[in-house]
C-alpha cells in the first residue's frame, strides 16, 4: 500500500485534524474541496432506525453510487471506523435536514436535532478518485473552470429496497479521448469511492438529453474532440431518501462533506499511491 513518509505523513495528519476543528468551531463553512489534502472525504446520509435497514440493503444493492464506509450505532454521532474523535453532529461545514422530504434547514451544526434512535451512514465520495486523476497528471474540467461538477439523473432504475428506490444520478468529466482509458483505469482502483465509470460517451444512452442544463452542480464547457464520461454519484441517495419522505433525513451539504482520517491511499486496491 502506497502512504506518506512519516515526516509527510505527521504534516498531514496535522492539516486533517486542523481542518476538523475549524469546521467544529465555525471557523470554516464552506465547501470542503482542497482541505486536509490527502485524507479521504464523505458522503453523510443521517436516518432514524426505522429506515435504516432498508437504506442500508439499497446501499448494499447499489454499491457503484452507494459505496458504505461506515454505519454508526443508533444513537452514536461517533464514526469510529474512519476516525479516532470525529462527531458527526459538528465535524461538517454544513448540513441539509429534511422533515416527510421538506426541506427545513441548513445548519452548521445538528446537535439540536440529534436523537438516541439516529443511525449514521458515510458513502464513499469521488475526492479520492479525482486526487488521484490529478496527481497521475489527468486534467479535470471542472477544477480547472472553477465551477461544481455537473450531475444528472439517467433513466437508470436503481435496485429498490422498501421505500428507498430511484434513479441513478452520475457525475461528469469531459477528457482529451487519450486520456479516457487511463482515468478509467486509475479511478477503477477505487470501488470505495464510487470506482470506475457508468458509462463513456453518448449521453443518449443514459437519457440524459442537454449535458449543457445538469441537475445538479454547473456545467462545464466541453472542448472539441473531448470525450464525456460518466461516474455513478453520491447525490442518488440522497434523491432517493428525499423522494421516500422519511421523517427525518440530515445529509451533508453538496460539497461540505466528513474529512476522515483515513488517507486516500487506504482505498487504492491495487495499493498503489494516487
Amino acid at each position: 500500500m502506497g502512504g506518506h513518509s512519516p515526516a509527510t505523513a505527521h504534516v498531514a495528519e496535522s492539516g486533517m485534524a486542523d481542518a476538523r476543528a475549524r469546521i467544529r468551531l465555525g471557523e470554516h463553512t464552506g465547501p470542503t474541496s482542497g482541505l486536509a489534502t490527502g485524507y479521504a472525504q464523505a458522503n453523510l446520509v443521517i436516518l432514524p432506525e426505522e429506515d435504516a435497514l432498508d437504506f442500508a440493503r439499497f446501499c448494499v444493492r447499489n454499491p457503484k453510487p452507494c459505496p458504505l464506509l461506515e454505519v454508526t450505532d443508533a444513537g452514536s454521532p461517533n464514526p469510529t471506523a474512519l476516525s479516532r474523535d470525529a462527531d458527526l453532529r459538528t465535524d461538517l461545514p454544513r448540513y441539509r435536514v429534511f422533515s416527510d422530504g421538506a426541506l427545513v434547514d441548513e445548519p452548521t451544526d445538528v446537535t439540536r436535532y440529534w436523537r438516541d434512535d439516529l443511525v449514521s451512514f458515510l458513502l464513499g465520495c469521488s475526492f479520492t478518485f479525482e486526487f488521484a486523476l490529478a496527481a497521475a497528471g489527468i486534467p479535470l474540467a471542472h477544477q480547472r473552470q472553477g465551477v461544481n461538477v455537473p450531475m444528472y439523473t439517467t433513466d437508470r432504475r436503481c435496485m429498490g429496497a422498501g421505500a428507498f428506490e430511484g434513479p441513478l444520478v452520475v457525475s461528469m468529466r469531459p477528457f482529451a479521448p487519450d486520456d479516457v482509458g487511463h482515468a478509467a483505469k486509475i479511478s477503477s482502483r477505487f470501488p470505495a469511492m464510487h470506482g470506475g465509470p457508468v458509462h463513456i460517451g453518448d449521453p443518449a444512452a443514459l437519457g440524459i438529453t442537454d449535458l449543457g442544463a445538469p441537475d445538479f452542480g454547473d456545467p462545464v464547457t466541453i472542448a472539441p474532440g473531448e470525450v464525456p464520461v460518466f461516474w455513478a454519484c453520491g447525490v442518488t441517495p440522497q434523491a432517493v431518501v428525499i423522494a421516500a419522505r422519511t421523517s427525518l433525513a440530515i445529509f451533508h451539504a453538496p460539497g461540505h462533506m466528513f474529512i476522515t482520517d483515513r488517507p486516500h491511499a487506504d482505498y487504492d486496491s491495487q495499493g498503489e499511491a494516487p
